[in-house]
């Protein structure tokens, strides 16, 4: 029988795959849509950039974004079904340390583009939430393992 905390764990792991898999295969394919879904249009227009060179660097970029997103939703599918509490406990706080970093990176850098400015602070706080997963789950178990 598993461990509530490993059960958390392929739980967590699952959800956050998920989403990885979701927006990069959303990312590859369907990136007007998103940018235009989440920027309005005429951000997207100059997202998506004005020359035919600007537009096929920026597409391409982005489609690689995707798929490296994509094969981190794998990779995270993959680790769901490791039972090991000390790997678990190790990659929990790999993915809060990143999810934190991510957030710092938008609050310094983000904000300073000017088309992107007004949307940082409901990415950050994605950002923090995701962490703030992998942090329950380290409470939890940090709390199975001494109570």
């Amino acid at each position: 029988m598993s461990s509530p905390s490993s059960s958390a764990f392929f739980v967590i792991c699952l959800l956050h795959s998920a989403i990885a898999i979701t927006c990069g295969a959303l990312m590859m394919f369907y990136m007007m849509e998103i940018y235009t879904f989440g920027h309005g249009i005429e951000t997207a227009k100059k997202l998506l950039g004005s020359t035919p060179h600007d537009q096929l660097l920026i597409r391409t970029s982005d489609s690689f974004s995707g798929l490296l997103l994509f094969a981190i939703g794998f990779l995270l599918l993959m680790v769901s079904f490791v039972k090991d509490r000390e790997f678990q406990s190790f990659f929990a706080k790999g993915c809060t340390v990143l999810h934190v970093f991510m957030a710092l990176w938008r609050c310094y850098f983000e904000r300073r583009v000017e088309d992107l400015a007004w949307d940082w602070l409901r990415q950050t706080v994605g950002d923090v939430v995701l962490a703030a997963s992998w942090v329950f789950f380290l409470v939890f178990s940090w709390r199975e393992k001494y109570d």
